[in-house]
């Protein structure tokens, strides 16, 4: 019983082991055989994704590459439109390298619908070359072009749909192999699983055979991770690169890739909005077709050595936009070195910075500006002065001359010089806001008349000039120092336009019926101006500028582009518009809407022999010699007992004495030792009644002295109204 107990036991035990044993064979059996298909399902798939993929990959970029641009379709295109052997034979080459290629690809294992797409493309090819003779001939025998199109025209629509077919295909292939090794690696790792719960439960019956296995999977699972780990880099290097690609394709700046020729082969989105060339446009060409011609030759050969150095190049140029338009483009290019150190390709970005520079632009400006204004102001007084002491002698001169003498010519000629060099300094002063006007109900034809005799006496005697006015007595509401300097510029600009040439120059004057365009309708309405000369007229470009401030198309030392910059400011001020009419060789005509007033009297005429005379006491204190003097010579020739000092302190001290009384003071304003306002208030303390005229370069703003209220006269002076003034200040009847 024991023994048969035993042996049952023996049997069971034996029975359990083989079957143990058997259940050991099995599993290992099994888990060997699902590894061992699962590493034949790996290598095919990797083989199909990094391989066969691969070169048909490779392949269908070199067919792309013959059916582009630049291939053999684009050659014989070429050759037809151009005629140029040169096309042909490039072709021929292609046609060897398209040939080789079909051949290598056909002799893989394809599919129908690769099959058919290559030889929907082969035949397309063949069609162009069966071309060839006939372009060959057109060539020979000189054909036009529509002629050679319509006898070797072929569509190739096929055959780009083909290649396309056989991308599509390609790409469906990949995805299908990267879904078999991920797949495959999956199940790899449930199988990692199922062994490991094997060898729990199989450890105590088969420890050899378990560590045999756990070899085997481990070596299975060290295959499985770095396989997981290259698909894992690979994931993240296309993932890193698409993201490379966004940032670049959103940049704000201009980005392009050129080979080492130059020939672009990538440009961002913001390259196509700066510039207006899409990228279709631009593959292919260099970037030749942005320059604008402004950029020197110099620039680009400095470029050119820089880059060939491998060194990188900044600097700016301003480039040409599809639409026409130039813009400024501060730009870097830099070279792209391959591991060897070679050159590979040239990197360039671009930032369109023509915003900053005219804003650099009209900061220069402003500061021209300013630095005219603060020269103006500075050489005001003693230019003014220089200017009273010419008028002034002039004028003596001219009374002591015969009347029609060459020696009374001269003195005129000098009267008009200084007159001129006012008008100068008036309009920097003007154009720098350091005269303000005083707008008054002006005869429009009185200064027109007096100008226009002025600048006659200068001009040329082949240039006539004429007026024409319905109504002797417009009037317009302004400045009639402004005035005198608008029509001053205009008529010496039209004078200078026609120069020694014969010519006319014709100024209208009219009442306008209603408004232009831009102005709204007033009381006193509005007066119609026009300067026009048949001059050389002027091109559409210099119309644009015509008004900007130092422009000017004179030589060098001829014209400080002030002018009309001038006329167009004061014109302004005084609330009207300007416009300009002109064909180039036609003359120019400038148009002036002024706004009217009140008619007024003519103006004082110049002084006659008969000035106003006297013998009273007068006083004058200048700092400047030359001008006390003129002063001084004057008056006295008219009459009366004069002082001149050119110190305040020491006429202070004359005041002070027993007959030290003036009749009138004639005083500056800015001088050194004591302005003109303190001695003024010095000299009521003494005399209360003193009457007092203020002579200065400068416009003075208020000014507060005890007593009756003092004249203002700017100099330059003309001496007739200095007579005038005097004797008004002198008169009891013109006192206030």
């Amino acid at each position: 019983m024991d023994a048969a107990k035993t042996l049952n036991r023996a049997y069971r035990i034996g029975a359990a082991a083989a079957l143990l044993l058997m259940m050991t064979v099995a599993s290992g059996l099994y888990l060997g055989s699902q590894t061992r298909m699962q590493f034949h399902e790996i290598a095919a798939s990797w083989s199909n994704y990094a391989g066969n993929a691969e070169k048909k990959g490779v392949w269908i970029s070199s067919l792309r590459g013959y059916l582009g641009y630049g291939g053999i379709i684009h050659n014989f295109k070429n050759y037809v439109l151009r005629q140029d052997d040169l096309y042909r034979q490039e072709m021929l080459r292609q046609i060897d390298q398209f040939d080789h290629v079909m051949k290598e690809f056909l002799s893989e294992p394809l599919t129908p619908e690769e099959r058919r797409a290559l030889e929907t493309i082969g035949a397309v090819i063949a069609e162009y070359q069966s071309k060839l003779p006939v372009a060959m001939q057109a060539a020979a025998e000189g054909w036009n072009v529509a002629r050679t199109d319509r006898q070797v025209r072929v569509s190739d629509t096929a055959a780009i749909a083909a290649l396309r077919d056989l991308e599509n295909i390609w790409r469906e292939n990949r995805r299908l192999s990267t879904e078999r090794i991920i797949s495959a690696v999956r199940h790899g790792d449930n199988l990692i699983g199922i062994g490991f719960v094997a060898l729990a439960a199989l450890a105590m019956a088969a420890l050899a055979l378990a560590y045999l296995l756990y070899v085997l999977l481990r070596d299975m699972r060290s295959a499985t991770l770095h396989l997981s780990e290259q698909l894992t880099a690979r994931r993240r290097l296309e993932y890193s690169q698409k993201r490379l690609a966004a940032a670049v394709e959103q940049s704000p700046a201009t980005i392009f890739m050129t080979d080492t020729n130059a020939h672009i082969l990538y440009a961002n989105r913001q390259f196509e909005q700066s510039t207006g060339w899409s990228r279709g446009e631009v593959i292919g060409k260099t970037p030749k077709f942005l320059q604008s011609g402004d950029t020197p030759g110099e620039v680009y050969a400095e470029l050119r050595a820089c880059l060939a150095r491998g060194e990188t190049w900044r600097g700016v140029f301003r480039n040409r936009r599809k639409n026409g338009d130039s813009y400024w483009a501060e730009t870097t290019i830099l070279p792209l070195l391959g591991p060897e150190g070679d050159v590979r390709n040239f990197i360039g970005i671009a930032e369109d910075i023509t915003e900053k520079r005219l804003a650099r632009e009209q900061v220069a400006r402003s500061q021209k500006i300013e630095v005219a204004g603060l020269l103006a102001g500075g050489i005001a007084h003693d230019f003014k002065n220089i200017l009273t002491t010419i008028l002034g002698a002039a004028h003596l001169a001219g009374l002591d001359a015969r009347e029609g003498s060459e020696i009374a010519y001269e003195i005129d000629q000098i009267e008009i010089a200084a007159r001129r060099a006012q008008s100068l300094i008036g309009q920097l002063l003007i154009f720098t806001r350091r005269e303000p006007g005083r707008p008054s109900p002006t005869n429009l034809c009185a200064i027109t008349n007096e100008v226009m005799r002025l600048v006659q006496a200068s001009a040329p005697p082949t240039v006539q000039i004429e007026t024409a006015a319905p109504d002797r007595d417009i009037a317009v509401l302004g400045d009639p120092t402004h005035l005198h300097q608008i029509l001053m510029n205009l008529l010496h600009n039209a004078v200078e336009a026609i120069g020694t040439d014969p010519g006319h120059i014709k100024i209208s004057i009219q009442k306008l019926s209603s408004p232009p365009a831009g102005l709204k309708p007033r009381r006193d309405g509005w007066i119609g101006l026009s300067v026009a000369d048949d001059g050389p007229g002027m091109t559409p470009e210099v119309m644009d500028h015509v008004f900007d401030a130092f422009f000017t198309t004179k030589p060098l030392g001829k014209g400080s582009g002030l002018g009309l910059s001038v006329v167009h400011g004061l014109v302004t001020d005084m609330g009207g518009q300007i416009d300009v009419e002109s064909t180039k060789g036609k003359g120019t005509r400038f148009i002036l809407t002024l706004p009217g007033a009140e008619p007024v009297t003519a103006d004082r005429p110049p002084e006659t022999p008969g000035a106003p005379r006297g013998d009273e006491r007068l006083m004058i204190v200048d700092d400047e010699t030359e001008v006390a003097a003129t002063f001084r010579r004057y008056l006295m020739r008219l009459g009366y007992r004069v002082e001149a000092f050119t110190s305040p302190v020491i006429a202070l001290e004359r005041l002070g004495t027993k007959d030290g009384q003036p009749d009138l003071l004639i005083c500056d304003i800015a001088m050194p030792q004591m302005n003109g306002e303190d001695f003024a208030v010095r000299l009521r303390q003494l005399y209360p009644q003193c009457p007092i005229i203020f002579c200065s370069a400068y416009r003075p703003g208020k000014i507060s002295i005890p007593g009756g209220r003092p004249l203002f006269l700017r100099k330059p002076i003309d001496p007739a109204t200095l007579a005038i003034e005097v004797r008004g200040m002198l008169d009891p009847q013109s006192g206030d």
